[in-house]
């Protein structure tokens, strides 16, 4: 049996006799005579004849196709993670920002029905209308309380500087933007491709990896590109991770199968943003989500007008 080098290499130089029944150089035999060597002895032939071929290598490891697919899979599920928590992070700030900017709006629509129904009840005296009239109340928001007003303005150090600025009638900071700088987001993906605990080798440094990966997570809601630098510059002097070493087929098929588990749970989590309110909103205005808000301020500030028009007709 030949090796495929040894196939692919030129035949032998012919003898200058050919052998009897062999076609000739300058004149090729229109047929083979019958007792002209065949396939199996020309490659019985070349195997006699001595190459410089090198001999094959060793066969390959039979997991190294599952190696493979494995690190295939965890590369594919930490861009599926990155993906997910960008996104989770754009939906919970687009939340925090409507609320801002049109809560007062919708509680502002939500007094003008109340008072308009508590009107024509008012007006009719019909039971169905009195009836409309009170559950129109029950949905207007009540005043909050200290504690929700100041929920996440005031800590164990006292007043954060919205709340102090809300007390002395001095201009509350802006709201933050829904999306971070694309500075943030590259150092965040960086980060998280590089320091990944489903890339730790073992217990101890899968731990360790968690609880780095929470401060950067911490860092990019916050849209803290300061705070992702120094998260970059901690990670690179730290210590280097090892290099997988071989595993066994059995340990090999089980990562599959966790990898396949994590994907799916975060295929829910995905969609439950996706078909949640705000992330439907994000998704019809993915390039300009801030102008999003602002059209819909737009509408609500019109239905408050027309609110205020009917209840003043009710009031005459």
């Amino acid at each position: 049996m030949t090796s495929p080098e040894a196939e692919s290499l030129p035949a032998d130089p012919a003898p200058e006799e050919p052998s009897q029944g062999a076609p000739s150089a300058a004149k090729p035999a229109a047929e083979p005579p019958a007792d002209a060597p065949g396939p199996a002895d020309a490659t019985a032939s070349t195997d006699a004849a001595p190459t410089d071929a090198a001999p094959a290598g060793p066969p390959p490891r039979p997991e190294e196709r599952l190696e493979k697919a494995v690190r295939a899979a965890e590369q594919a599920l930490i861009e599926f993670e990155i993906a997910v928590e960008t996104f989770r992070v754009e939906v919970e700030n687009f939340s925090r920002l409507h609320h801002q900017k049109l809560g007062p709006m919708y509680t502002r629509l939500d007094e003008l029905d109340a008072q308009i129904a508590e009107a024509r009840a008012a007006r009719t005296g019909d039971a169905e209308d009195l009836r409309l009239a009170r559950e129109a109340r029950a949905r207007v928001m009540p005043m909050p309380g200290v504690e929700e007003l100041f929920h996440g303005w005031i800590d164990s150090e006292g007043l954060s500087p919205e709340g102090a600025s809300m007390l002395n009638d001095q201009p509350v900071r802006p709201p933050q933007r829904v999306r971070p700088s694309a500075d943030a987001r590259r150092l965040y993906r960086d980060l998280v491709r590089k320091a990944h605990p489903d890339l730790a080798q073992g217990e101890a440094e899968r731990t360790r990896r968690d609880a780095f990966i929470a401060r950067v997570n911490h860092a990019y809601t916050l849209g803290d590109e300061e705070a992702l630098r120094a998260l970059t510059a901690e990670w690179e002097a730290g210590p280097a991770s090892e290099e997988q070493p071989p595993s066994r087929s059995e340990e090999l098929y089980a990562r599959l199968e966790w990898l396949a588990e994590r994907k799916e749970m975060l295929t829910l989590v995905a969609k439950r943003l996706e078909d949640g309110a705000i992330g439907s909103m994000l998704r019809v205005a993915q390039d300009d989500p801030d102008g999003l808000l602002d059209q819909i301020a737009e509408q609500l500030l019109a239905e408050v007008a027309g609110r205020e028009r009917e209840l003043a007709a009710l009031l005459e």
